[in-house]
């Protein structure tokens, strides 16, 4: 048996940073990489400063995490009790428009797929017979989530087991405790962790990294480098010099003012992230089992940081909270390439945009996928890191666009910030383009953007909530016959039904859920 592979790929990576984006990354690596061959494992070190204090927010994810956690084998109750967290069955979205009276709208993306009526979606029957249940929301019509979400539902019964659901989940966590979490399955499985502080990054001639200058340890030679190290980019951009693209011309929020609070209702937990829209940007809600994570997030050219405060504070109906670390600034963009020669950066170092479609860990899952398929070589071929940077921007593009899409299909013109954004804001030409379509036929798998974090009932959740094809419609509406609508309506009134009476409370399942580890 030949060696060549072996003898080419890389044998050593070095990831500088901790977090969430270092440990998913390590232990990603470690699990899919060494398992698989333990008798040729590759090396992988982390490096945390020990001087970098971590912040437990709580963080919301898309409905790929069940399948990471589930690759990674981690045992799902074990995850809920460890990160406090919760079940996750949509998105939901308040205050972002008002209907034609000039009311609060609230629509919910969930995490469904809808049933198919004689091969069609049941959106061309909605388009074309609208509700048939005297409820104006596109997906109270198409799923049963809306219903188990305003239950307080869990979503799936206690005799169900792990990762298996009633309707599609994710989750809410606590960040910091997730990170801890993966710390552990990542050194027991051979990661080798490092507590030191980096002072200098050393070059080779060709520009490559190739050692660091650690506070205790000294010299410290590297091959190839994941720069974790968060907004400041400490590598690939201090470093490589490698540019920033900022997004500004699409976004104007640039602070978030965290706020951790005590639940109202502790045995009332909504099963769903909310983002309220205020004056200046918009307010998170993320129930854990323990108590919510709340916030801010908005522009300090339409609102100053003690407004914010107070407006927050009146928007959560008072109360005392039980911390809040105080405003964050940031900068939305992305790094122009995150592979630049033997340094890939991911998470925060890699980009930010808003955490409006929670897709801060989806995008290090992705990453993390994407950096164990182009495994560098030993030359660190260009070719693998081109191929890297093309997935990477095409995620990067279609969450900038998806997320600027819930702020330019906005019909708010209450206040100067939301007329800046619908007006005033640079309109991305691959969107536009997509508007232009999606005004004369529904949405299709080949008619969105990207594929890499939202699929075509994303779009259409969002398309729909936001009231964007209320007045169009698509010329294969003219095919569709009301007797399957209302069949399709009395199956899923029936599916509600039959939900609403077995699925436990949401708390109480996470307590029956807590209860079982051992």
């Amino acid at each position: 048996m030949s060696n060549q592979a072996t003898d080419n790929r890389i044998d050593e990576i070095t990831i500088v940073g901790g977090g969430t984006a270092g440990w998913l990354t390590a232990t990603f690596l470690v699990t899919a990489l060494n398992q698989q061959n333990p008798d040729n494992p590759l090396k992988l070190n982390v490096i945390v400063s020990p001087d970098i204090p971590s912040i437990g927010v709580g963080e919301s994810t898309l409905p790929i995490m069940s399948s990471l956690l589930e690759l990674l084998g981690i045992n799902e109750a074990e995850f809920l009790l460890r990160c406090n967290a919760t079940f996750k069955c949509a998105g939901r979205f308040v205050n972002w428009d008002v209907d034609p009276q000039g009311n609060p709208r609230t629509f919910i993306t969930p995490f469904n797929s809808a049933e198919h009526i004689n091969g069609y979606h049941p959106a061309y029957y909605f388009k074309r017979f609208g509700s048939l249940i005297g409820k104006p929301e596109y997906a109270d019509n198409i799923f049963p989530s809306q219903a188990v979400i305003d239950a307080f539902k869990g979503p799936r019964t206690l005799d169900m087991d792990q990762y298996e659901g009633a309707i599609g989940y994710s989750y809410h966590l606590d960040a910091k405790l997730f990170a801890e979490v993966l710390q552990e399955i990542a050194i027991e499985r051979g990661v080798n962790f490092i507590s030191d502080d980096v002072l200098e990054v050393k070059q080779a001639d060709n520009g490559f990294i190739s050692s660091l200058q650690l506070k205790q340890r000294g010299h410290f030679p590297v091959k190839f480098v994941v720069d974790c190290t968060g907004f400041k980019g400490k590598i690939i951009r201090e470093v490589l010099k490698e540019p920033f693209e900022s997004y500004r011309p699409y976004f104007l929020c640039d602070r978030a003012l965290p706020v951790i609070m005590p639940h109202k209702h502790p045995k009332k937990i909504r099963p769903a992230t909310t983002a309220t829209g205020l004056s200046a940007g918009w307010a998170w809600e993320v129930p854990l089992y323990n108590r919510a994570g709340t916030g801010y997030v908005y522009s300090s050219a339409f609102i100053d940081d003690d407004t914010a405060h107070d407006e927050l504070m009146k928007h959560l109906g008072g109360g005392e909270p039980i911390f809040s670390p105080g405003v964050v600034k940031f900068e939305v963009g992305v790094s122009k390439r995150n592979w630049v020669k033997n340094c890939v950066a991911l998470g925060l170092a890699g980009g930010f945009v808003e955490p409006l479609e929670a897709t801060a860990i989806g995008m290090i899952d992705k990453a993390a996928r994407w950096l164990a398929a182009y495994l560098p070589d030993q030359q660190v071929s260009p070719e693998i890191a081109n191929q890297f940077n093309k997935l990477m921007d095409t995620a990067q593009q279609e969450i900038r666009d998806f997320i600027f899409m819930h702020y330019y299909l906005s019909n708010r013109l209450d206040t100067p910030f939301w007329r800046a954004v619908r007006y005033d804001m640079h309109e991305p030409d691959t969107l536009i383009e997509k508007f232009e379509l999606w005004n004369r036929i529904l949405p299709t798998p080949d008619a969105t953007l990207g594929h890499q974090m939202f699929d075509w009932e994303n779009y259409m959740n969002v398309l729909f909530g936001k009231g964007f094809l209320t007045n169009t419609h698509s010329p294969l509406e003219a095919s569709m016959t009301l007797k399957p609508w209302k069949q399709y309506n009395d199956m899923l009134r029936n599916a509600k039904d039959n939900m609403l009476k077995h699925l436990p409370g949401h708390y109480d399942l996470l307590t029956h859920i807590r209860n079982s580890v051992k």
